[in-house]
């Protein structure tokens, strides 16, 4: 094997010296790729197709047998599985890792064939994988033998080198295993992507060779030296430090609009992979990157909460981060004019749905590599209910009380719950026209005034909500749990 670059051009030179001749249409060179030539760029196409052609009809006459494959079973669950392999993967790493499975027919085809173990642990289809997908991929589960193993490749090959070596997280970035199919870690949700879109095609590489005759891949050492190669290991000492969340996962409820919104941006600004929950259809398409999963999904509904979790494991791994912003503030009424239809509505999104959401989620937050993280958005109303608001006052009363119970129980399982209680911010779905106006009569107040009712004279954003939940599950709050924080301007009946 010889590296990239000008050792390959010199080889070639020197062949070309001796061999080249009026009818050589192309080169191969082994472990590298097909180069065609031509007079012109179009001609140097046209043979690059003819040449792949040729090689794709000699394949044909080999075709891969189409091995018996078990499919799981789509409704079992697998969150609870899924969060502690990534917790093991990210131990291994030395941070948090964003793992996503691929349980399509292709991944569990191959994870199930029965020479799995000898055809996957050849290495890399070309060198240069190395970089994203480690030499092997770890064959089930076992993280702490495939560290180990990592460990003594390393030690194996560092003393050849010329220079110092920092050896490289000892983490897999490829799990084979015939229950899960094909999982992929990154730091990133782009850097998974990227380990499963080149392993997809080194599956098939290899299936193909297996097919033909047998598949090969460079030694060991080989492969090490490219892994350590000197320009590797001098773009890891200009690495600067990566965003506070990278690799984290947080989920966000009622993101589609207000501080649930703002909570996506700034968890995201932050590094983390971001889940939105919302009834609203438009959460799917909120944002069109790869750190950001939409969910359309009915916070009432306990079996479409529990799919949204088993979405959430299978994309991105695992929860870390779970803000419970999701909330509806009835019209005005008073206590004797309270329909119960209309309190129990309150009652189930605002509270109910909160106590399912956290139970469901508590499995996955105590798996979380860097301790899980709640953050109740909660409200002025809890210490400073307000006239004509009884249900909602109540409802986010009681999900308070609900965040306090669930610090004492959760904080031997390392997960703290801290409380925001923002006050009047009127960029939310909750403030209608109508129930501006009604709130602002109650107070005796008009609408401009009733937006800066507090004793700095300022408008509250969601922003300013978004942000300081974002910092509170950060690790300024690392020893902070039970806290009721207001977001307010100062309120002097909550002073």
């Amino acid at each position: 094997y010889v590296r990239p670059g000008f050792p390959v051009a010199k080889r070639c030179a020197n062949i070309f010296a001796t061999e080249l001749t009026a009818e050589t249409r192309g080169v191969v060179l082994l472990r590298h790729g097909l180069f065609s030539f031509g007079e012109t760029a179009q001609e140097a196409y046209e043979e690059m197709i003819a040449l792949v052609n040729q090689a794709e009809e000699y394949l044909a006459r080999c075709p891969v047998a189409a091995t018996p494959v078990q499919m799981p079973d789509p409704e079992a669950p697998l969150r609870h599985e899924l969060a502690a392999l990534r917790q093991a993967v990210s131990q291994a790493a030395g941070a948090p890792m964003i793992l996503a499975t691929h349980n399509d027919e292709a991944s569990l085809r191959f994870a199930q064939r029965p020479d799995l173990a000898v055809i996957a642990q050849q290495g890399p289809a070309t060198p240069d994988h190395v970089i994203r997908t480690k030499r092997v991929p770890l064959l089930g589960r076992d993280v702490a033998a495939y560290r180990a193993e990592y460990e003594r490749y390393f030690a194996e090959n560092s003393d050849r080198a010329s220079f110092e070596l920092t050896m490289l997280d000892p983490a897999p970035r490829i799990v084979l295993d015939p229950s899960l199919g094909m999982v992929t870690a990154g730091r990133t949700p782009q850097e998974a992507c990227i380990a499963a879109d080149i392993y997809r095609h080194t599956m098939a590489i290899i299936a193909q060779a297996t097919a033909l005759e047998s598949y090969q891949s460079e030694t060991a050492a080989e492969v090490f030296d490219f892994e350590y190669w000197e320009l590797e290991q001098a773009k890891l000492k200009r690495l600067g430090r990566p965003p506070l969340f990278a690799g984290e996962v947080a989920l966000v409820t009622g993101a589609a609009s207000g501080i649930g919104k703002a909570c996506v941006e700034s968890l995201m600004a932050r590094g983390a992979a971001v889940v939105g929950l919302d009834i609203n259809p438009a959460i799917e398409q909120l944002f069109e990157r790869p750190d950001y999963l939409g969910i359309r999904c009915d916070v009432t509904s306990e079996a479409e909460m529990i799919a949204a979790l088993e979405q959430i494991a299978r994309t991105f791994g695992g929860l870390d981060m779970l803000i419970l912003n999701a909330g509806i503030f009835p019209a005005s009424r008073r206590v004797e004019a309270m329909p119960l239809a209309e309190w129990q509505r309150t009652m189930r999104i605002n509270l109910d749905a909160n106590l399912i959401l956290m139970r469901e989620a508590h499995a996955m937050l105590k798996l979380a590599p860097r301790r899980g993280r709640v953050v109740i958005i909660g409200s002025k109303n809890v210490p400073a209910p307000g006239p004509g608001a009884a249900a909602y006052s109540a409802s986010k009363a009681a999900l308070n009380q609900l965040a306090r119970v669930a610090a004492l129980e959760w904080g031997e399982d390392g997960i703290r719950i801290n409380s925001l209680h923002p006050n009047a911010v009127f960029d939310t779905g909750i403030w209608t026209e109508e129930v501006l106006q009604a709130r602002a009569k109650n107070y005796g107040l008009t609408v401009e005034q009733y937006k800066t009712n507090n004793v700095m004279r300022i408008e509250v954003t969601s922003r300013d909500v978004a942000e300081l939940a974002a910092e509170m599950c950060g690790p300024l709050f690392a020893k902070t749990t039970a806290a009721q924080v207001p977001v307010d301007g100062g309120n002097e009946r909550v002073i």
